[in-house]
C-alpha cells in the first residue's frame, strides 16, 4: 500500500507533458502534451550549443506563446530531476527562447536532453552567448511556473 501511494504523484503527470502554472492564479495547471505543443506556432533555427557537437536544428514553441496570458515577473523552469532555474520575463522575447520539442527533426528522449529543452538561437549574436543565457537553457524541462 505504501509503495502505491508513493507512485501516484509520479503517475499524475505524463512524462511527456509540460505542466504550466501561475503562482498568482487560482486556475488549474495546464498540462500540454507534445501534440498540444505541436499544434502551436512553431519556430525552427539552426545553431551551435556548448552542449552539442556542430550545428543542430531545433524546433519548438516560443516560450512567450506557452506563457501567453500569464502575468508575472519571472518564470521558474523545472527539470525532470527537480533542477530549477528562474528567468525574468524580460528575457522572454517573441521568438526566443523556444521550448524545443525536436532536435534535428526528431523528438528528444530524456537521454538526449528531452522531452523539452529551453533553447536560444545562440549563434545569432553575443547577447545569446552569455553565462546568464546558458543558465536559462534548461533541458529535461517538464514544469513551468510563472511567479510574481
Amino acid at each position: 500500500m505504501l509503495l502505491l501511494g508513493g507512485l501516484v504523484p509520479a503517475l499524475a503527470q505524463s512524462p511527456m507533458a509540460l505542466l504550466v502554472t501561475a503562482s498568482a492564479s487560482s486556475s488549474e495547471p495546464l498540462e500540454l502534451s507534445l501534440a498540444d505543443l505541436d499544434a502551436m506556432e512553431q519556430v525552427t533555427f539552426r545553431t551551435t550549443t556548448i552542449w552539442t557537437d556542430g550545428e543542430v536544428t531545433f524546433s519548438g514553441v516560443p516560450l512567450a506563446s506557452v506563457l501567453a496570458g500569464l502575468d508575472g515577473a519571472s518564470v521558474e523552469m523545472v527539470a525532470l530531476n527537480d533542477y530549477k532555474v528562474v528567468m525574468p520575463m524580460e528575457a522572454v522575447q517573441a521568438t526566443a527562447p523556444i521550448v524545443a520539442t525536436r532536435m534535428d527533426g526528431a523528438p528528444m528522449s530524456v537521454r538526449d536532453k528531452g522531452p523539452y529543452w529551453v533553447v536560444f538561437p545562440y549563434d545569432e549574436g553575443p547577447e545569446y552567448q552569455t553565462e546568464t543565457i546558458y543558465s536559462y537553457s534548461i533541458w529535461q524541462l517538464n514544469r513551468l511556473r510563472v511567479i510574481e
